[in-house]
């Protein structure tokens, strides 16, 4: 991709800038109940359930952690308490950033506003955005838009709201099935793929891609 000069960088939030680590909980947990060498496929459906869970109508992000990890406990046929399944949510405001995001972060801040729509409650995400060590222009949530990616809605809010159209922004995720799939099919064509291992590439969706956030600066000509 040719240097461009988005209006906003736009970014997914956990996983591309914070370090997402529900695995990392469902695994200290349910030590106890799933064996190692089951427990890969174990995290793969809970993270499966909860892209399962969003991609109905708008609930409390809340709600779409302790229905995930209730079908996925249902369907290994393990017990789990109600104190396990809100601690998940409870540790969300808890994350920080993945080492190699503040430094090209602040420095892109410099010249380009940063936006980030996050599948996130108001409730959580502000206390991740103050660990980033970066100022935002906007941060938007599922609850904001009523929808969570990766469905259309959520992106015709953030576009909407930042009153842009899809070639202005550069959008910027570590995730094809929640922002880069559906980045693409809302025209966005400026995208960045940050490969930190929880999905495959698909260069299809047509894309730049970096293995840590430390590649964006000279993506954007810095």
């Amino acid at each position: 991709m040719s240097t461009f000069k988005p209006k906003f960088i736009t970014f997914d939030c956990y996983g591309t800038l914070t370090r997402f680590q529900m695995s990392d909980t469902a695994r200290v947990i349910y030590a106890d109940r799933v064996s190692e060498a089951d427990m890969p496929f174990f995290l793969r459906q809970f993270a499966a359930y909860r892209l399962d869970e969003v991609l109905d109508q708008w609930k409390p992000y809340k709600d779409v952690v302790a229905n995930a990890i209730r079908r996925t406990c249902a369907r290994w046929n393990i017990k789990t308490t109600e104190e396990e399944v809100g601690s998940f949510y409870q540790a969300v405001p808890t994350w920080g950033p993945h080492a190699d995001v503040p430094a090209p972060l602040a420095k892109v801040a410099k010249e380009f506003p940063l936006v980030i729509f996050s599948n996130a409650s108001d409730d959580q995400i502000m206390h991740n955005v103050e660990k980033l060590g970066a100022p935002f222009h906007k941060v938007f949530t599922a609850q904001q838009a009523q929808a969570y990616k990766p469905r259309l809605r959520a992106f015709e809010y953030m576009l909407d709201n930042l009153n842009c159209n899809p070639e202005d922004v550069l959008h910027v995720s570590s995730s094809l099935r929640y922002d880069l799939m559906p980045a693409s099919d809302m025209g966005i064509k400026n995208k960045v793929f940050v490969a930190r291992g929880h999905e495959p590439s698909t260069p299809h969706y047509g894309y730049t891609e970096i293995t840590d956030l430390s590649g964006l600066p000279g993506i954007v000509g810095l």
